[in-house]
């Protein structure tokens, strides 16, 4: 896939998610009496908050959910908006790394194992756009499967934009009294980010090694009726131990 061009942000940046849209990844995993619901999906931080009541009855009415739904849906909802907001205007150290993206995923009867990397320093980079193409070059069928891709893309930087206010934080604490000190991420953000040179090396092609094809080689499997009841049952067993 072409990457997609970047702007560099060496120093802080107010926070925000490392993409070109500023989408917050909302995940639902809700019980209300015994009935489960579990959905994934992004939300516009800006959009009023009167919205997100008008979309957990619509979703509730669209599904047949109970009535019950509606409150404990737009509470999670907005419970998950709120800490994105109190993370705005908060300072974020992108710098220029690279990040590894780990996809492990069944949709139906589709299964992904995929990494790869990820520039976070681009702020104009396209988890869906980067999702269509992935399907379209691996003949992926199912429509179901580009969206659930770019959403654990945008969960995964969110979490590592996260990790990077927090360190921002704590450089601030470590440099009072030391004027002029440079970033040094001291927190799990800064281990998760690749140094290119290191990586590659001043001289080094950014080609992949023969013996590192079959780790970054995409893994897509189709699974049988019985394949995918063993497994949901192995799922549901986990949680019940969680």
């Amino acid at each position: 896939m072409k990457g997609q061009a970047s702007s560099s942000y060496k120093g802080a940046v107010k926070f925000r998610m490392p993409t070109a849209q500023n989408l917050v990844p909302i995940r639902l995993d809700l019980d209300v009496d015994g009935q489960k619901f579990k959905d994934t999906f992004t939300w516009n931080p800006s959009d009023p908050d009167s919205e997100i009541v008008v979309f957990a009855r619509r979703t509730a009415k669209d599904l047949k959910l109970p009535p019950g739904f509606i409150t404990v849906m737009a509470s999670a909802i907005q419970s998950q908006i709120a800490d994105f907001r109190s993370l705005e205007g908060q300072d974020m150290y992108p710098g220029e790394r690279i990040v590894p993206i780990k996809l492990d995923l069944r949709v139906n009867h589709t299964l992904i194992r995929d990494q790869f990397l990820w520039d976070l320093n681009n702020f104009e980079s396209d988890p869906e756009e980067f999702a269509k193409t992935f399907c379209a070059d691996l003949g992926i069928q199912d429509p179901e499967v580009g969206p659930a891709i770019a959403f654990s893309i945008r969960e995964q930087l969110y979490e590592i934009a996260v990790q990077s206010v927090a360190s921002a934080r704590e450089n601030r604490i470590s440099k009072k009294g030391r004027r002029g000190a440079e970033y040094t991420p001291v927190s799990k953000a800064g281990s998760t980010g690749l140094d290119l040179v290191k990586l590659f090396g001043h001289k080094s092609s950014v080609v992949r090694k023969r013996k590192e094809w079959d780790v970054y080689e995409p893994i897509v499997d189709l699974l049988s009726s019985e394949e995918v009841d063993a497994l949901q049952a192995k799922e549901e067993r986990l949680t019940r131990t969680i």
